[in-house]
């Protein structure tokens, strides 16, 4: 089996997001052989490419992440029937200047977590729409909406719920397979 390392981005900004709980089970339940990291997109300014000639520390801190990493996962929640604004402004600093895009041919995957019946599948859709368009080539099946009740996972990643607990190690073993496959057909960068 490969051995990935995932830089995973959580979408919401709170303290308390459920989708950053959501991460944490993400990080425990992962398969051997594939290691989750955050990477941070809270200190990000907005993007201008008024940027792009002298990109500022956190910005040149997030495409070192990414390009440290084999993979990425957007664990994110839908505000208004999309992605949160700091989630738009992180792809946006890694994507930029032109040329430099640093989601091209890294395998991506989207799951979020909402109170709702139907998740955060409009935000995935567009999360899925981007990457299109960053060349990243994404996991597509199987689609994960996670309708997130209370105490549905501990503060410290641990799911309660067999069912869920199950989908998600499945989630996250398919995932793995995803990134073998996507690297058998274009190998992995050396860095």
């Amino acid at each position: 089996m490969s051995a990935f390392t995932v830089g995973y981005f959580v979408g919401s900004l709170a303290k308390a997001s459920i989708n950053r709980k959501l991460a944490v089970a993400l990080t425990r339940l992962a398969p051997a052989g594939m290691r989750l990291q955050e990477i941070p997109i809270g200190d990000l300014p907005l993007y201008s490419y008024d940027y792009d000639a002298d990109y500022p520390p956190a910005g040149r801190a997030l495409k070192d992440a990414i390009a440290a990493v084999d993979a990425v996962l957007f664990v994110t929640p839908e505000y208004n029937r999309s992605i949160p604004g700091a989630l738009k402004n992180a792809i946006d600093w890694a994507s930029r200047p032109w040329g430099t895009n640093s989601f091209a041919r890294k395998p991506s995957a989207v799951i979020g977590a909402s109170p709702g019946k139907i998740g955060t599948a409009v935000g995935q859709q567009h999360v899925r729409s981007i990457m299109a368009f960053c060349n990243s080539p994404m996991f597509n099946q199987i689609e994960a909406y996670i309708e997130f009740t209370p105490n549905l996972v501990t503060d410290d990643g641990e799911v309660t719920v067999d069912a869920t607990r199950e989908f998600l190690a499945n989630y996250m073993q398919e995932f793995h397979g995803y990134v073998t496959r996507v690297y058998t057909a274009l190998p992995r960068p050396a860095r």
